[in-house]
């Protein structure tokens, strides 16, 4: 199975295109050699889940609580998530291939006719497919009665994502919590890396910059949270992150006096601009620009 481009064109990262590559092949997704892999005595490591309860993690109920107390913020809940166990719904022989039926909350479920299980995705609100995955069994139960409950690592929940062409993961979905992981936080979970939310990374900011110098009528540009950051939860609370929509805020100062014509082409050339450069499109999943008037 050889996955390089992603939905849209995108080119995967070197590290990432390479594991998915070698997933089924004469390695695990450690780089372990299956030849010689002993199924028994103290040295077999196929059943890591065994003794589970099935109740969530507490790392990442952690992070969470901290998150909604303002004591925290996304990257930490996205860093409690690289050792967590999550679990992801399987279903067997779900629809025909390129057809799709309803999940229990309205969700359109989509499945593959070769095969016998199928790996449950879903279709988010701006198009993109992300693939959903659960805290605890309890939670996966509620959300599909029928689904069967895979006990993962979410590093490794990452990978499968990326390769099914998912741009999220959808923590607990239909939950009275719902916590998304945007597509450059899926990769460098992926990448058992650590990640830096677009919005307070230097080197976004530095990019930001950049195509900005060229442009005498902009002063400066600033980076902010975008207003999608924050996410509506069960019973109207809101989370500040886990949302799916805009995450990155440009606020562009213009200098006073452009008609709208001049300022069209400023923020397209911009827009041309970003998307060339490998560093903003790597870490930055979606924007926002806000204008303002620079101080004379």
């Amino acid at each position: 199975m050889e996955h390089s481009t992603p939905p849209g064109g995108r080119p995967l990262p070197g590290h990432i295109a390479a594991a998915l590559a070698g997933a089924g092949g004469a390695a695990d997704s450690a780089g372990q050699l299956w030849a010689g892999r002993s199924l028994g005595g103290h040295d077999a490591k196929i059943h890591n889940f065994e003794d589970d309860d099935g109740a969530p993690d507490a790392g990442y109920r952690a992070a969470l609580a901290a998150l909604e107390t303002g004591d925290g913020d996304e990257a930490a809940v996205v860093a409690a998530l690289a050792t967590a166990r999550v679990f992801v719904p399987i279903l067997a022989r779900l629809a025909e291939k390129g057809d799709a039926v309803a999940g229990t909350h309205g969700e359109e479920l989509h499945g593959d006719k070769q095969a016998d299980m199928a790996l449950v995705t879903l279709r988010a609100a701006d198009g993109r497919t992300a693939l959903p995955v659960f805290t605890s069994a309890g939670a996966l139960a509620a959300w599909h009665s029928e689904a069967r409950p895979v006990a993962v690592y979410a590093p490794r929940a990452a990978l499968s994502a990326v390769a099914e062409g998912a741009e999220l993961l959808v923590l607990d979905p239909g939950s009275a919590t719902t916590f998304v992981v945007r597509r450059p936080a899926v990769w460098a979970l992926a990448r058992q890396q650590d990640w830096t939310p677009s919005y307070s990374d230097p080197a976004v900011a530095e990019a930001a910059g950049a195509a900005a110098a060229g442009v005498p009528a902009l002063r400066r540009v600033e980076i902010h949270p975008g207003g999608g950051v924050a996410s509506a939860q069960a019973g109207g609370r809101h989370l500040p992150g886990g949302g799916a929509g805009p995450e990155l805020r440009l606020v562009l100062y213009l200098e006073d006096g452009l008609d709208s014509a001049a300022v069209q082409s400023i923020v397209a050339a911009l827009n041309s601009d970003w998307a060339r450069n490998e560093t903003f499109t790597e870490r930055v999943d979606s924007i926002e620009i806000k204008l303002q008037r620079a101080a004379p």
